[in-house]
């Protein structure tokens, strides 16, 4: 993206995650460890977990407060890369 190009998020402000993996007794604990290291003021009490009809998959909403585009990018990424992960919106 260049610099003459408008983001269409104004920072700082509240952007929600979705991941999704494996139900996993490690994988809730894992992604909120990820989400406190990219936002400080990460509120446990405003995640919103939703499990799969069959209750393989958990889906987990993490409200971020974003502050740059490269934050919002290398939080995907780590997101993205970890092994109990499936995807990442």
């Amino acid at each position: 993206m260049t610099e003459d190009r408008k983001s269409l998020i104004e920072y700082p402000s509240e952007f929600p995650i979705k991941v999704m993996g494996k139900t996993n007794p490690e994988y809730l604990p894992a992604i909120l460890h990820i989400a406190r290291q990219f936002d400080p003021t990460f509120d446990e009490s405003k995640v919103e977990q939703r499990p799969s009809k069959d209750g393989n998959y958990l889906g987990i909403t993490l409200p971020i407060t974003a502050t740059s585009r490269e934050q919002l990018d290398e939080l995907y990424r780590t997101l993205s890369t970890h092994p109990l992960v499936s995807v990442v919106l």
